[in-house]
């Protein structure tokens, strides 16, 4: 994949700016997906993950960012699922009812993966 400038700008400045270990860098992308997505917005799963139950193609609705402490190695969103709330990764998912605002944090995410990064 080649690098988006605009994309890893926005990343060095907005999202890991003054982070020196994984642990900063952890926050600084908690923070940045809790402060900029609006919630609630819906969402397809586009990969099978073993500790998910999502399976390609289900349509969610992701009601917040997980906890803190459950996004310490990557970013976890809640959904609602079978009538009950449930972390699920993050890159696990892609938008198809959101804001604008929220579809460029979750592509910035996607892209971070995609490079390679990590906390």
């Amino acid at each position: 994949m080649t690098k988006n400038k605009d994309r890893e700008y926005r990343i060095d400045m907005e999202v890991v700016v003054d982070a020196y270990d994984s642990e900063e860098r952890a926050m600084g992308w908690y923070y940045y997906v809790a402060d900029e997505c609006n919630f609630p917005f819906k969402a397809k799963c586009i990969s099978e993950e073993r500790k998910s139950p999502l399976q390609k193609g289900d349509i969610v609705e992701v009601i917040d960012i997980s906890p803190a402490n459950e996004c310490e190695r990557a970013i976890y969103m809640d959904i609602q699922w079978s009538g009950r709330k449930l972390a699920v990764p993050l890159s696990q998912l892609e938008g198809i009812e959101m804001s604008e605002i929220t579809k460029q944090v979750v592509e910035d995410w996607h892209y971070w993966i995609k490079m390679g990064y990590e906390f």
